[in-house]
């Protein structure tokens, strides 16, 4: 993300289009989900079966190798890379 000098950061409003994609091959991506509504959820832990089958189909769909995911029953962090295809 760009910023502009001297802009603080809760000042700068991107949607998901605006921010930059890069396509590296083999690239490892460090990345963080938060839930909408975070205060006293424990959502993520709850269903954390249809978690794992959520990710199980993604990664039968795409080239995705996950190294490792950190839930918490309101947000999680995962490192993945794109396998070749």
């Amino acid at each position: 993300m760009c910023r502009r000098k001297g802009a603080h950061r809760s000042s700068i409003k991107h949607t998901m289009t605006e921010y930059g994609r890069f396509y590296i091959p083999k690239a490892m991506w460090f990345f963080t989900v938060n839930l909408a509504e975070r205060k006293n959820n424990h959502l993520l832990t709850d269903k954390i079966d249809e978690l794992r089958d959520a990710f199980r189909s993604v990664k039968q769909h795409e080239p995705l190798h996950v190294d490792a995911n950190i839930i918490m029953p309101d947000h999680l962090h995962s490192t993945a890379w794109m396998q070749e295809v």
